[in-house]
């Protein structure tokens, strides 16, 4: 759920993408493509093989090989779908509903 700082670009269902999460919740992918999807990125889905016994699991990529979520949340150029206010690195990883831009004041989980 936290942000990685390496880049990834793997094929999902064929397409080059860069990897934005691998190993997320249903919830958690819901969360992301509706922010992605917002700040118009092409978002594509691939399911990861089922363990038995455990839930199930996605990737979320991006077909723009470019982008870094690093970069896009510190530099702050996401936009939340509510009220279109920059994201922060507390609200990329679920940690609060507000956007806290002094990351380093934010004390959360």
């Amino acid at each position: 759920m936290t942000l990685k700082a390496k880049h990834i670009v793997e094929e999902i269902k064929g397409i080059r993408c860069t990897i934005i999460e691998k190993g997320a919740s249903a919830e958690r992918i819901g969360f992301l493509k509706k922010l992605l999807e917002f700040n118009h990125f092409e978002i594509l889905v691939a399911d990861e093989p089922v363990v038995e016994g455990s839930p199930a699991l996605f990737t979320i990529g991006t077909t723009d090989l470019v982008f870094n979520p690093v970069i896009a949340v510190y530099e702050l150029s996401l936009k939340t779908p509510e009220g279109g206010k920059r994201v922060s690195p507390a609200y990329w990883n679920q940690y609060t509903s507000e956007c806290v831009d002094e990351y380093w004041e934010f004390e959360g989980k």
